[in-house]
């Protein structure tokens, strides 16, 4: 929850083209009134509305921009995907509901483009999980007929998509991604995130608090399933910390919350596709050297490789996924998995 991604992408061809790309982070004030609409508040219906109306504004300025930067006129552009910004995600509540926010109609009325959105919640209604929604997408850049690969993509939450050749696709949420790392560096050092895994990089794993981070039922749930912040937050760490009863140093703790989060995703693959030649990752956690690394000590007989070694940019996997979203619905074809 750090800032909008925003892409254009050619579909004209048998692989999709970036033609260009515009990252915008939020203002901190803004940042922190959607953080605190992922948790029950005071006045939440309220502030919902006002975060919605200007979140759907400053969507619409993204894409303004993005045109403005990429040289291309509004009439090339065939429709907006936007996926907005996910408060709540809960797949397991009596009436199951996910929730992401940044009104489309307020897009529509400052581009004068299409939009498409709400992609999660018509899943949901089907039985499905509302996420992840990639897993359609993957096949088209990444599948091999000559062997089984996963597409891992590391954001606040980890996923992955298995393409086996044999098989269905199949997608679900390992576990937490990025998100523990952040808050715990932030609580740690006032910084928004680890550098290249620098920090952790200080710290000793420490393996009673690996177990019991480890200890968490949402890891022996079968598939398909979803997590979110709604688990997986800076409360639920603080718990575990707790509960150990003894006083870390921080870069143990960050150490530590790699080795978890390398385990969790690591143990997923070796479960579900245990014959994984290449582990193919994107997302924002690529760049956390550290990460991939002790992914890679997870993972012996898979070559851990960025996105980029399959001729796409791995920051830019997720955006392109929902502009292929947006088409498929204007194409009136599917765009998710049974």
């Amino acid at each position: 929850m750090d800032g909008v991604s925003a892409a254009i992408v050619d579909f004209s061809n048998e692989k999709p083209r970036l033609v260009e790309t515009y990252h915008e982070a939020y203002l901190p004030d803004f940042r922190q009134r959607l953080l605190a609409l992922t948790f029950p508040g005071e006045n939440e219906i309220e502030r919902l509305g006002l975060v919605d109306r200007e979140l759907g504004e400053k969507l619409a300025e993204i894409v303004l921009k993005l045109i403005a930067k990429s040289g291309l006129t509004i009439r090339a552009i065939a429709a907006v995907g936007s996926h907005g910004q996910a408060i709540r995600h809960r797949p397991d509540a009596a009436y199951p509901f996910t929730l992401q926010i940044g009104d489309p109609n307020t897009i529509v009325s400052k581009t004068g483009l299409t939009t498409v959105a709400d992609f999660r919640r018509a899943d949901i209604a089907l039985g499905g999980q509302g996420a992840p929604l990639t897993p359609a997408f993957h096949p088209i850049l990444f599948a091999n007929p000559k062997e089984v690969r996963v597409v891992l993509n590391i954001g606040g939450i980890a996923n992955i998509t298995v393409l086996d050749p044999e098989n269905v696709v199949k997608g679900f949420d390992t576990g937490p991604g990025n998100r523990l790392l952040d808050d715990w560096i932030e609580h740690a050092l006032h910084q928004s995130f680890d550098k290249d895994g620098s920090f952790a990089r200080k710290g000793r794993v420490d393996e009673a608090l690996l177990k019991l981070l480890l200890d968490e039922p949402y890891f022996s749930q079968n598939f398909p399933k979803s997590t979110g912040r709604e688990l997986f937050n800076f409360s639920w760490l603080q718990k575990k910390l707790k509960k150990s009863d003894r006083v870390f140093a921080s870069e143990d703790v960050q150490a530590t919350l790699v080795a978890f989060t390398a385990k969790t995703i690591a143990a997923a693959i070796e479960t579900v596709a245990p014959k994984t030649t290449n582990v193919i990752v994107c997302g924002g956690g690529v760049h956390n050297t550290f990460l991939l690394e002790q992914l890679s000590e997870n993972l012996k007989s898979q070559k851990v490789k960025s996105a980029a070694h399959f001729g796409f940019d791995p920051d830019w996997v997720e955006a392109a996924a929902f502009a292929w979203l947006a088409k498929q619905t204007l194409e009136n074809k599917p765009g998710n998995l049974p």
